[in-house]
């Protein structure tokens, strides 16, 4: 038994099929109307899990509207039992995005001192992390090899908000995509060279319909998409950009509008 056993059976299964998706509402949003939206939105698409922030309401609200898993996402661990409390079945430290603007940069040693105290607070919860895109990718795997250590039971890749994509169209989706999907290679591959068990990684941050495969091919067992969906004002136009991330993906059951 390992605390990924814990999950509900369809999260379990999506992992180890390497198709997990995950919709993001935003660390940073507590708008009870606008994370209803995407909730519904993620469930109708289907998505597999749902990202919101660390808020006991919004747990309650999210998981009965979409009718999915919820994943709650703090930088704060004494934030993430009450929302366990609430029904959370996950908890995430990150991502980051949302702080870069502000010029708040996590490095390696407060992320590990993070998830440690996560860790003692909630023993038993799945705990994933953020790896910090910001430092060098041999950084960036050795902090995923200490954070598995440390505890954590999924590694999540960030990256999107340092892309300068050049190009327009499908090229610069692949160049907006690159340092995360940079990052989801570098630590996969971490785990084998130090021969120990892999965890499972996330790839997140910048990602589209068109460069999910392509995280997968990187190693990812599954993708966190924020801002393709939850940026847009319309719940059909959510819906459809959830079911075509659904459908780059693979698997899962898309319901009926």
């Amino acid at each position: 038994m390992t605390r990924l056993d814990h999950l509900p059976v369809s999260l379990q299964a999506a992992l180890v099929e390497r198709r997990l998706l995950k919709v993001i509402a935003g660390l940073t949003n507590f708008d009870a109307v606008a994370v209803e939206r995407i909730a519904r939105a993620a469930g109708r698409g289907g998505a597999d899990l749902l990202d919101v922030a660390c808020d006991p309401q919004l747990v309650s609200l999210a998981a009965g509207v979409s009718g999915l898993p919820i994943c709650v996402s703090a930088v704060d661990a004494e934030l993430f039992p009450a929302a366990v409390a609430a029904g959370a079945a996950m908890v995430e430290i990150g991502n980051y995005d949302a702080f870069y603007p502000l010029g708040r940069v996590f490095g390696a040693e407060e992320v590990l001192a993070i998830c440690r105290r996560t860790r003692e607070l909630l023993p038993e919860v799945v705990l994933s992390v953020t790896v910090p895109h910001l430092l060098p990718l041999d950084q960036q795997e050795q902090l995923a090899l200490d954070l598995a250590a440390a505890g954590a039971d999924i590694i999540q890749t960030e990256g999107g908000t340092s892309a300068r994509p050049f190009s327009a169209g499908t090229l610069g989706l692949i160049e907006k995509a690159a340092p995360t999907l940079a990052a989801t290679h570098a630590i996969s591959h971490a785990f084998a060279s130090a021969g120990v068990a892999a965890l499972p990684v996330l790839c997140a941050s910048g990602l589209s319909a068109v460069t999910l495969p392509l995280a997968i091919a990187a190693g990812a067992a599954g993708v966190g998409v924020g801002s393709a969906v939850n940026r847009l004002e319309d719940e059909l136009a959510m819906v459809a950009v959830v079911r075509g991330l659904r459908a780059a993906l693979g698997g899962g059951v898309i319901a009926s509008v």
